[in-house]
This record gives C-alpha cells, structure tokens and sequence, in this order.
C-alpha cells in the first residue's frame, strides 16, 4: 500500500529559494557647483601677476641692453639711473611738489569740467529749441583744438595754478556735455509720458527719470577725461608754469638732462595709472549707487 503511494506522487527536490541579491548602492551624486566668485578672484590674482611680470622684464631687458651698449643710455637712460635721479629729487629737489601741483590742478579740472558740462548736458531736456540751437555749436567746440588755446587762457590767467585748472577744465567740459546730451536724447519718451499721466511735474519727471536715465552715458566718460585733464595740465605746464611736472621735463630739456626727463616721464606715468584707477574705483561706487535706486 505504501509502495502503491509512493508511486503515485512524483517528489522533486526543492531547493531553497535564492534570495534576490542585494540592491547595488550606487554612490551618491555630488552637485558640481561653479563658484564664480573664486573664479574672478583667480582671474583677477592672475592678471595682477602677469602684469607685475611684464613690468619686470621690461625694466630688466631696459637696463640689460643699456648695460651691454646695445640701447644708447644717453638718450635712452636706464631704469637704475632714473630711480637714482628719482631719489636725488625726492631729497635735493622739489619732485614731490610738483607732482602735487600737477595732480590738484588735474583733479580741479576734472571735477569742474565733469559736473559743468553734466549739467550744460542735462539742461538740453528742458528746451529742444534750446538744444537745436547749441547742438552744432558744442560739436564744433568738440572738434576744436583746445590744446591751441592754451597759450590765451596762459596769458590770461598768469602762469599760475588757475591757468592749468582752466586748461584741464576746458579739455573735459565739452566731453561731459555730449555725454549728458546722448543720455538725455535716449530717455524712454513713454517713461515720460507715464510720469506726466500720474500726476508728477516737470522737474520730477527730470529728477527722477532723465538724471538717473543718462548717468550711465556721464559715467562712461570719466575715464576719458581724467585723462584729458592730465594732458590740459601738462600743456599748460609746458607753455609757461612756476611748477609742475610738466615744467621739470621742459627745464631738464633745457639742460640736456636726460636722466631728469625720463623721471617726469617716469612720474607722469605713474600718476596717470593711479587717476585712472581711482576713476575705476569711482565708477563702481556710481555704479552701486544707481543699482540701489
């Protein structure tokens, strides 16, 4: 009977059930995040160095070649014996206030001439009959050598500090004023006529929306004039001046020391590089200063 029974079932040997393997933890995705910041400041370390490199090999391919007589140090100097005339003025003479003469009547200029011809700029808005009637006459001051005038504002003004103020305010006041005009004629004319249908008056709407509107276009042009301002000094100083950087080049000149108009040239350099740089600073604090509004 048993027998009959096992027959009549099949038995299978069942293995035991394979557990489905384990999940592969797959490692976890770090986000890349692209810090911008640290890049500019890599950027900015790299182009300062790079800078201070060809600075370097400049001034050491200058004294090399002079040294082996391969570049005439009469005419050509060198840069140890420029640092050593530099010192010598510094000490014996009067370079730091010449430098300071020139550098306030730069400023002077450049402040003056900046916010003088913003506003001549600025006033075209109240008046386009007003504005037709200057426009030529301020492209053709533009145009005009303003260098050649110097010898008149010189025997006008004395040769004296305001002499070289007037020259350098001359250089910009024009610049200023096309600037503030093509910020003026690019104001949103329907800004305006929002303005107006919200009740606001006319010296609001100039306050509010054609200063701030043309701002950008007057900032564009301080690195232009400082620039320009510097050289109506320097002009200046050349015709006729008691002091100055300007007056040292052409009194060193004069005597054939070459070594003493390359320290001009030297210091005039060096002091473009800084008016240039705070002008820089200058903007961005503008710059902050509209996005706030």
């Amino acid at each position: 009977m048993e027998t009959a029974r096992s027959k009549a079932f099949v038995v299978h040997n069942l293995r035991a059930a394979e557990s489905p393997p384990a999940a592969v933890k797959k490692p976890e995705v770090v986000p890349y995040i692209l810090d911008e910041q640290a890049i500019e400041r890599r950027r900015v370390r790299a182009v300062a160095w790079g800078r201070l490199a060809v600075a370097v090999m400049i001034f050491l391919v200058w004294e090399v070649f002079t040294r082996i007589g391969w570049v005439d140090p009469y005419f050509w100097s060198s840069p140890s014996a420029i640092l050593k005339t530099t010192w010598v003025q510094i000490t014996e003479g009067n370079l730091l206030s010449d430098i300071g003469f020139t550098s306030s009547s730069t400023i002077l200029g450049f402040v003056f001439g900046t916010l003088a011809g913003a506003l001549l700029g600025l006033s075209f808005w109240w008046s386009k009959s007003y504005a037709g009637i200057s426009e030529p006459y301020l492209i053709m001051l533009n145009a005009l050598p303003k260098l050649a005038l110097a010898p008149v504002l010189v025997i006008l003004l004395g040769i004296g500090f305001f002499s070289k103020v007037a020259l350098a305010f001359s250089m910009t006041v024009v610049v200023s004023a096309l600037s503030a005009y093509s910020g003026v004629k690019s104001v949103d004319p329907d800004m305006e006529k929002l303005m107006y249908s919200l009740g606001a008056k006319r010296w609001q709407v100039f306050t509010k929306v054609v200063v701030p509107w043309s701002m950008p276009w007057i900032i564009s042009s301080l690195r232009i004039n400082i620039a320009l301002a510097l050289a109506g000094a320097i002009v200046g100083e050349f015709i006729a001046s008691s002091k100055g950087v300007g007056r040292m080049i052409m009194y060193a000149g004069t005597i054939l020391d070459i070594n003493l108009v390359w320290v001009g040239v030297a210091v005039l350099s060096v002091l473009s590089m800084l008016m240039y740089w705070g002008v820089v600073v200058l903007e961005k604090l503008l710059g902050k200063g509209l996005a706030k509004q």
